[in-house]
């Protein structure tokens, strides 16, 4: 019985795997699109050794490295699909295939992961040879537990952004909801600066949030930076299981108005 779905998800993923690698020029351009990570590392480093913060320059340069190569592999953009999708009409031929059309945008993502990850060690190794005193060596227990959380975050970053893709149904710019949300992403996910120079009350209340958990989390892990480790991953569970609920509900009814647009 295991057999089946099995196999469905290993052909969509090779399926979308082949599409993404005939792009390969364009996902180097995609990755270097990531890369204000690298410019605010300057930035930071030079802060850190012009005043006293609780960051070290080494550490900034480490820290944006380890956020580069994370952001890499929590980026979604599903929300842009599914508002094309349903305002040309093309979700109608989806939903006319026996699988769920979310696990199609979930392959996609997933698949290009795959084909941007050589991309992305070069960078990173290139970073390395040319800044050699930033490199460090994380232990085997750190490792697997970034790439966990990394793995949750991704997950957690899809269900956000395919829920606020719900809203297609109904407005003709749902993309504009995200645009508004990414706002919030950049200042308290850790992207611009480490959760380290904020203000303490400011950090608690952004570690109630989903953004942190995005990008900081698991760069903070990777570091060895002190973290709530069951804290961080209570907070994550419960922010998933909110949008998974309020993704299938708004789903369902979505549907009902999509029909009856006469699709």
């Amino acid at each position: 019985m295991l057999r089946s779905p099995f196999r469905k998800i290993t052909t969509l993923l090779s399926v979308y795997y082949a599409y993404m690698v005939e792009y390969r020029a364009e996902l180097f351009f995609w990755v270097l699109s990531g890369s204000l990570p690298m410019i605010l590392l300057g930035v930071w480093t030079e802060a850190a050794n012009s005043v006293e913060l609780q960051l070290s320059a080494l550490d900034f340069a480490r820290y944006f490295i380890a956020v580069f190569a994370i952001r890499q592999f929590t980026l979604v953009w599903v929300i842009w699909d599914f508002e094309k999708e349903v305002s040309e009409g093309k979700l109608s031929f989806a939903l006319l295939q026996p699988i769920d059309p979310a696990w199609r945008h979930l392959a996609g993502h997933m698949s290009e992961r795959l084909a941007r990850l050589p991309f992305i060690a070069v960078l990173v190794f290139v970073f390395f040879v040319v800044y050699p005193d930033v490199r460090w060596v994380p232990s085997f227990g750190q490792v697997l537990l970034c790439l966990f959380t990394t793995a949750i975050a991704f997950g957690m970053r899809f269900l956000m952004q395919y829920t606020f893709a719900m809203a297609a149904f109904w407005v003709e710019k749902a993309s504009a909801i995200e645009q508004t949300w990414f706002l919030f992403y950049i200042f308290l996910s850790g992207y611009i600066a480490p959760l380290e120079t904020f203000p303490p009350l400011m950090r608690e209340i952004a570690l109630l949030t989903p953004f942190p958990y995005v990008i900081y989390f698991p760069a903070a892990i990777i570091m060895g930076l002190p973290v709530r480790l069951w804290e961080g991953l209570v907070v994550m569970a419960v922010w998933s299981l909110i949008f998974f609920v309020l993704n299938r509900y708004f789903w369902r009814k979505g549907l009902k108005h999509y029909a009856g647009m006469g699709a």
